[in-house]
């Protein structure tokens, strides 16, 4: 019973600590190893306490004889004593003999139960082989006895000496659009387990900055803040050293932290953007205390052979110190480097080396070794769980008995995710949590420790306070407020502006259920393209596997992906539009929908049209007319005469002619099938045709959300700024079949949804009335009028 009260209170300890992950840290494998450790000590504890205890009892009931005390003085023990026998001397001389062996096992006892103490803080490590043991070369036991950094069973034993509020500083090196998505996945682990503020140091080039800036802005995560360094400005720093890494000159700029972070940061944590972590960062950051003397730099023994030059025949290494270390998780105590003068101590070691050495294989790691190889009082050796290294080469099975042990899982291989090892689906699994974990979830406030002031939020707040919850349209309303996180240019991006500027770019969006579109579109269009996609964490990684399968898509560089992921219960469509249009790079933007095939040949046109048109200079929307099949197999028109015959035949319709005919008639579809020239037409209510414009057009009202007068107020605010609408009689886009979207298919079985949206075309029109005066009366009558 006692046993089991000792481990039901180890269980609420471990849980109480462990609360804000949901790893399961506190396996029931490991409670029941603590708990072993814990019955041995108490059964030792036990013996050295009840053994004299019993000893004396039992000696005690020995001198009773019938009942009545025999006394043992020395006076009644002599061979006169009548009460003396020979049996009772012979027991006596046996007792005496036995409590003699019972006080020898006692002063054993008490020796092992004072080794088992001193050892207790390590006790969880000794799964570990000497090379990675927890003190290897510091012989800092007296903080380790402390318990300031728990090792493997941190749990369970004392909390990190770190403060509650204490902000933990971290700094990554981060440069193109596959580092960006990789830094999202290490943020993500990182935060799952803080407790703590963080501060994010990103020395990033400008696409990093970019998508990285818009990511964190949108995110709106509590207690963290983001500074931007930036990275080609470093450049010259270390572009003088030849390196033959896979991560280029980016590799190199670890090396300049100490110049390049604000001079009153006195450490940080330095991150790989290939790493996971699987415990709280705050662990990490107490291991700092550990530092002594002239330590300035944290680093885990690197666990391939590749300093010890044995992995091939004319192995030629960098020097290093033993095994060398590995600089993907890195500790540097900036204020100290800096007085021991870091920057001219790293470039002299440098200079020396490259003249046998000519280049680095390891970018930094190598001028880390040589520099450690020469000053080896520079370094702390973490334990090795702090960076357990997967890639083939590596012995990192040898830092770990149990996964539960681990803390921070290391990529370091080009193969990342393929690398060879026993636990690899383990491993993977890990990381692919992460990957499709919902980033909504980790907007989540610290307890105890207040959020510094963040306009973004006080204003969302103040906004959404505003709002009437009680309003039946409540739900609509507060999508407009609504910050959805935005990771922009998910896919290596590339484009080179046209000389002639007058490139135009496709612009959509769409969801998971029209990623079928994307192959054919950029089969029917070669020019630049920007879509939007709204998807979840998860639902985002099966686009990117989908992409990198299609030979389509990744041939094309010139299309910008940019998600959006998935908050609230309505598809926020003019969001996901205005998003595709603020992030292109053309003077001009053909406002498509995903479900729409462009003509053969329309890119070239639009670009020529854009010309014939001064659209550099005038005010004009040109439309291309809208066409739709019932056929999910279509035999495309090469050519307008092509189209008319489809037309004539009943394979082809104008759009949306059976269901919704005044949302194009305005295009005037008889007058063009016999235009040869561009033609002017007017708007009319419920018009909402797909146009040519500039990308300084106004974006889509936000209001609007689902189903319904997304494109028709669009067009309207253009009409009331004075656009022409101008139909070019040579162009033409088809609509493919489709299975009915989630929310047209609301907006039909849904009173209230069809109620709401009357209210807030409404409420739209009345908007316009204010800001454009007189000449927006004229949307009220032609609504009446409709």
């Amino acid at each position: 019973m006692l046993k089991g009260v000792i481990c039901g209170r180890l269980w609420t300890i471990c849980f109480r600590h462990r609360n804000n992950t949901g790893l399961g840290i506190c396996t029931p494998e490991r409670m029941l190893g603590i708990c072993r450790g814990r019955r041995k000590f108490l059964a030792a504890s036990l013996t050295v306490l009840f053994v004299p205890a019993i000893t004396w009892i039992y000696l005690f009931a020995g001198s009773f004889e019938d009942g009545k005390p025999v006394s043992l003085s020395p006076l009644e023990s002599q061979p006169h004593s009548p009460r003396y026998t020979a049996s009772s001397q012979r027991e006596r001389e046996s007792l005496e003999v036995r409590m003699r062996e019972v006080e020898e096992e006692n002063r054993v006892l008490r020796k092992q139960l004072s080794l088992a103490q001193s050892r207790s803080p390590s006790h969880h490590h000794g799964n570990h082989s000497k090379t990675y043991s927890m003190e290897e070369g510091t012989g800092d036991s007296e903080s380790l006895r402390a318990g300031i950094v728990a090792g493997n069973s941190s749990e369970c034993g004392q909390q990190p000496a770190v403060e509650k509020c204490e902000t933990i500083h971290v700094a990554i090196v981060c440069a193109g659009y596959n580092a960006s998505r990789d830094v999202v996945t290490l943020v993500k682990s990182v935060l799952f387990h803080r407790r703590n503020p963080l501060h994010f140091h990103l020395i990033a080039d400008a696409i990093a900055k970019q998508i990285l800036a818009t990511l964190f802005q949108t995110w709106m995560v509590p207690a963290v803040r983001i500074d931007f360094y930036d990275a080609d400005e470093l450049k010259s720093e270390v572009s003088w050293i030849p390196n033959k890494h896979y991560s280029g000159i980016y590799g190199l700029m670890k090396l300049v932290l100490t110049k390049t972070l604000p001079s009153n940061l006195e450490r940080v944590i330095v991150l790989d953007t290939d790493i996971t972590f699987a415990t709280d960062i705050a662990e990490l950051w107490a291991v700092f205390h550990k530092f002594k003397g002239q330590q300035v730099l944290g680093l885990v023994e690197n666990q391939s052979d590749w300093y010890l030059g044995n992995l091939w025949k004319n192995h030629r290494p960098w020097p290093a110190l033993g095994r060398g270390y590995n600089t993907g998780v890195i500790l540097l105590l900036l204020d100290k480097l800096r007085k021991m003068k870091w920057e001219q101590m790293w470039r002299l070691t440098a200079e020396r080396e490259l003249m046998s050495m000519l280049s680095t294989s390891l970018a930094d790691q190598d001028i880390f070794n040589a520099v450690i190889k020469q000053n080896p009082f520079l370094v702390y050796q973490l334990p090795c769980f702090w960076n357990v290294q997967l890639s083939d080469h590596t012995r990192s099975e040898q830092c770990y008995r149990d996964v539960s042990d681990l803390k921070v899982i290391h990529w370091n291989s080009p193969k990342k995710l393929r690398v060879k090892n026993k636990h690899v689906e383990f491993f993977r699994n890990l990381y692919l949590t992460f990957l499709e974990y919902d980033g909504n979830l980790l907007r989540r406030e610290l307890f105890g420790c207040p959020s510094e002031a963040d306009i973004n939020s006080e204003n969302l707040q103040k906004q959404l306070s505003e709002l009437d919850e009680d309003d039946l349209c409540y739900e609509f309303r507060r999508e407009r407020f609504t910050v959805h996180r935005t990771h922009l240019y998910f896919l290596h991006y590339e484009y080179e502006p046209a000389s002639d500027n007058t490139d135009v770019t496709l612009v959509a969006q769409l969801s998971m259920d029209r990623l079928q579109m994307l192959e054919a579109i950029c089969k029917h269009w070669e020019g630049p393209i920007s879509l939007a996609l709204y998807l979840s964490d998860a639902e985002a990684q099966q686009f990117l596997r989908y992409a990198q399968g299609s030979e389509v898509l990744m041939s094309r560089h010139n299309v910008g992906y940019h998600i959006v992921y998935k908050e609230g219960q309505f598809y926020p469509v003019n969001l996901l539009r205005n998003v595709a249009m603020k992030h292109i790079s053309t003077p001009y933007m053909f406002l498509s929908d995903i479900d729409f095939l462009p003509m053969y040949g329309l890119y070239e046109y639009l670009r020529k049209s854009v010309i014939q048109l001064d659209l550099a200079n005038t005010k004009k929307a040109l439309i291309v007319p809208a066409f739709e099949t019932l056929r999910y197999r279509l035999s495309f028109p090469k050519s307008k005469a092509e189209l008319l015959s489809m037309l004539d035949m009943g394979t082809l319709f104008t759009f949306r002619y059976h269901v919704w005919t005044k949302g194009h008639a305005p295009t005037n579809f008889a007058k063009w099938r016999t235009a040869t020239t561009p033609y002017r037409v007017e708007w009319e209510a419920d018009f909402e045709p797909y146009v040519v414009v500039r990308k300084d057009c106004p974006e889509y009202d936000r209001r609007f959300v689902g189903f319904g007068w997304n494109k028709v107020a669009h067009i309207m605010e253009l009409d009331a700024q004075e656009y022409e609408f101008t139909v070019l009689p040579n162009a033409y886009m088809i609509h493919m079949p489709h299975a009915p979207s989630f929310d047209i298919t609301k907006f039909r079985s849904n009173k209230q949804y069809r109620i709401c949206l009357k209210t807030l075309k409404e409420e739209f029109q009345q908007d316009m009335s204010r800001h454009y005066g007189f000449a927006a009366l004229k949307y009220l009558t032609a609504e009446n009028n409709s």
